[in-house]
């Protein structure tokens, strides 16, 4: 954690200019950033935040799952990425992105993790908007860098979906 708290919020883009804010101009200019640019930019929006927080547990012998909880809706369309990983017998939600809720987060069973952070989503994020039908959980896989936003969605649309009812 200490680590990444030298990254900012925010978006690179394909020119390679830094965002603060993700506005109308981050749909169709947004690229995925790998560990190592977002370390050199320090700035990432969550998607970014995570491939670095994956390359740096892998590096230390750590396997770790991700996900991307995403409201589909025909205007926003607000996500969250997160990593967790396995101690012992406890599952950890570790979290830099997401000011509010930065920090690591001890469970005693994934499934207790993921509503916590999907109840979370739902609370904060989405306030009123919130259609259970629209919302969907996936555990995604390590993604190509360089990516668009869409192609980022297609990705993680193509992998694990999780029955959010059931969390």
């Amino acid at each position: 954690m200490e680590f990444m708290n030298n990254i900012e919020y925010g978006w690179v883009d394909k020119n390679n200019n830094k965002h603060s804010i993700v506005d109308e101009f981050y749909s169709d200019n947004y690229i995925l950033q790998g560990p190592e640019e977002t370390m050199n930019s320090k700035t990432g929006v969550c998607w970014d935040q995570v491939e670095l927080e994956r390359y740096y547990f892998e590096n230390i012998g750590v396997n770790v799952n991700t996900y991307f909880l995403c409201h589909y809706d025909d205007n926003m369309c607000p996500t969250h990425t997160f990593l967790v990983y396995k101690k012992d017998s406890d599952f950890y939600w570790f979290e830099h992105s997401w000011n509010k809720y930065k920090g690591i987060h001890k469970y005693n069973s994934l499934k207790r993790l993921l509503a916590d952070v999907k109840n979370k989503f739902i609370k904060t994020e989405l306030n009123n908007n919130y259609n259970k039908n629209n919302l969907m959980f996936y555990e995604y896989s390590k993604p190509k860098y360089g990516m668009s936003v869409i192609d980022f969605y297609k990705h993680c649309e193509k992998s694990n979906s999780l029955h959010i009812d059931n969390l």
